[in-house]
């Protein structure tokens, strides 16, 4: 089975592409086949539209809290709010965001949805700094406007199963010690970030990937120094995704390794910390 991970951004460019991480799972096996970089949406919605079976896991949040969609007026399933986000603009939509988190208290702000708190990720709904709301924006009407099947959000029978990655999750899960690993391009990387990759790559390929995910994790050395390369660590966030889709697809029989009873209009991250609902 093909599978990627997606390391995605709101305003790819040259300088900061989408990262894809192509592998290929055969059992228990996640092989690293490619290393690639989409530097437009277009690029990103032409890759939407490769034939399939696939599975991939793509970085950033397919809903929002339904605390905000109800707060905002819009329509409760997931597919009639995100249509009509697409509709506001960019603009609108960020002003109607903006005008809800002022008429709150404080605390309640930046709410997170079931799945960030099991993930200790943050709100789907910030502008600034991590702009999850903006990347909300520009992934799922994308993943909207395709006849993909989007777990939780939408299945459908298409062979391409699209699901939400958080690669600061297997992050976590995988180095033992506290150590970062990604900076902001080539002149701020430090070597204790380098550090950290090498230290991800080791648990990645190692036993301690096995015992999280279950999963071998296969990594030719020509990659291998890819990933070390990449100062602000999208590639190596791909690779995390990667295993987070690999991992899910591995229990398709059993719900794509999702709970039963988890929001399809929130959405849902693919990882084993989320299993409580």
């Amino acid at each position: 089975m093909r599978i990627y991970g997606i390391d995605f951004t709101c305003a790819p460019g040259p300088r900061k592409p989408i990262t894809v991480a192509a592998c290929e799972l055969d059992g228990d096996r996640l092989v690293l086949a490619d290393l690639l970089r989409l530097r437009t949406l277009d690029h990103f919605e032409r890759a939407l539209a490769e034939p399939g079976p696939w599975v991939a896991a793509m970085d950033f949040p397919f809903g929002l809290p339904r605390s905000v969609v109800r707060g905002l007026g819009w329509p409760p399933a997931w597919s009639d709010y995100v249509e009509h986000a697409a509709s506001l603009g960019k603009a609108g939509y960020e002003q109607a965001l903006t005008e809800h988190r002022r008429s709150q208290p404080a605390g309640r702000r930046h709410p997170l949805r079931v799945t960030d708190r099991l993930a200790r990720g943050q709100s789907p709904v910030m502008l600034h700094g991590v702009p999850l709301a903006k990347m909300f924006f520009a992934g799922a009407p994308r993943l909207l406007r395709s006849p993909l099947s989007i777990l939780p959000c939408r299945p459908t029978t298409d062979p391409r199963v699209v699901l939400e990655a958080y690669p600061g999750c297997a992050a976590r899960k995988l180095l033992l010690a506290r150590r970062g690993y990604k900076g902001e391009g080539r002149t701020r990387q430090t070597p204790a970030q380098r550090q950290g990759r090498a230290e991800l790559l080791e648990a990645l390929t190692g036993r301690r990937v096995r015992g999280v995910y279950e999963l071998g994790v296969e990594i030719n050395r020509f990659r291998r120094d890819q990933l070390l390369d990449d100062a602000q660590g999208d590639l190596v966030d791909a690779l995390l995704a990667a295993v987070q889709a690999a991992w899910a697809c591995r229990r398709r029989e059993c719900n794509w390794g999702l709970p039963v009873a988890c929001d399809p209009a929130e959405g849902w991250i693919a990882d084993p910390a989320c299993l409580r609902a």
